[in-house]
């Protein structure tokens, strides 16, 4: 009898800079992307954090008011799920025979989200989801995703589950998307070029040993795009000598890594737009998982739990008045007055 197949399969990682706060520019450079993939063999394409439209730099580079100017065109910018021009990446993924992983800044009625899709090679949207904490000044541009944006994807080239920037940083999220069996990881980046020699957490060093750790603590592939900050974005953002200083052209560093975190393809220089492409092959999983897997035999569920709660939160629920009324609970009981002898319990530590 012979013995499991594992999918085998070339994957690529994006590093370019999108057509800055143009949507339909960085879709056009989004398809372009996707046939180039295609062309070279690739099964798997991922996209960086906020990719379209780009990354809303200003927000760290002066204060609110100075960055209102951007705020209606980059939300006119951002993608609808279910919208024409997201269709336009359905279809691509569908004519070039691709699986696509796309970082956007979605657009949902009034508020925008760090959002993540998963698109499959019929043209098929197999996940949506959402950043579910926007890091420091973030949250003045983007709302925040729920326990349903923690999850897995069993899919015909394997489990595949996303998060975005320093997510990666959380370890309780990544913990959930472990005992998840993630096989194929895409974590995406928005580039790594702010504050470079101020602040070193935000550097390629930490966040691509982020990424890395991800790869070697799951045991799973990790697909790490990572965009660039080309030269048109520095000149429409940083209108003086100190924010140039705050923002450089270029902090690309797009990454692949095996289970074992191993890197894998080819890497770029940081200013340099192109794709990271590498074979990958799901049979190496079981021998990192043979060494600890943090889930399951290397676990110790007796001593610390992780709980997961992944419903969707809705800021309305609508009932009909009938259904109103069936909820409605029974009116209380008066409560019994308490027994002269209620025990007392103490606790001693």
């Amino acid at each position: 009898m012979p013995s499991k197949t594992h999918p085998r399969l070339r994957v690529a990682a994006v590093q370019a800079a999108p057509v800055f706060l143009d949507l339909d520019g960085t879709l056009d450079k989004t398809i372009d992307l996707m046939a180039q993939a295609a062309g070279q063999g690739v099964k798997l394409i991922a996209f960086p954090e906020t990719w379209a439209p780009g990354y809303p730099w200003w927000i760290w580079l002066d204060s609110p008011a100075w960055g209102m100017q951007f705020v209606q065109r980059y939300h006119d910018n951002s993608l609808v799920v279910g919208s024409p021009e997201f269709d336009r990446v359905r279809e691509a993924a569908r004519q070039h025979g691709i699986w696509v992983s796309l970082g956007y800044s979605e657009k949902a009625a009034g508020s925008l989200y760090i959002a993540q899709a998963l698109i499959d090679d019929q043209g098929r949207t197999v996940q949506t989801r959402r950043k579910l904490k926007p890091t420091h000044v973030e949250r003045t541009v983007f709302g925040e995703g729920d326990g349903a944006d923690l999850a897995v994807c069993e899919t015909a080239i394997g489990n595949i589950g996303s998060l975005s920037c320093w997510e990666h940083l959380q370890p309780l999220s990544k913990y959930a998307m472990y005992a998840q069996n993630e096989q194929i990881h895409c974590a995406a980046w928005p580039s790594f070029s702010l504050y470079r020699g101020a602040a070193y957490a935000l550097g390629p060093e930490v966040n691509n040993a982020a990424s890395q750790i991800y790869a070697a603590e799951g045991q799973c592939f990790v697909i790490a795009p990572c965009a660039t900050v080309s030269p048109a974005m520095t000149d429409l953002l940083c209108t003086d000598p100190g924010k140039q200083q705050m923002l450089r052209v270029g902090g690309g560093f797009a990454r692949i890594y095996a289970p074992d975190g191993s890197p894998l393809g080819t890497n770029l220089a940081e200013d340099q737009e192109g794709l990271v492409i590498a074979d990958i092959d799901l049979g190496m999983i079981s021998l990192a998982k043979a060494a600890a897997d943090p889930s399951g035999h290397y676990s110790r569920p007796d001593v610390t739990q992780l709980l997961l709660d992944k419903s969707r939160r809705e800021p309305v629920v609508i009932r009909k008045p009938a259904e109103a009324e069936a909820a409605s609970p029974e009116p209380e009981a008066p409560a019994a007055e308490p027994a002269a002898t209620a025990a007392r319990v103490s606790i001693t530590v």
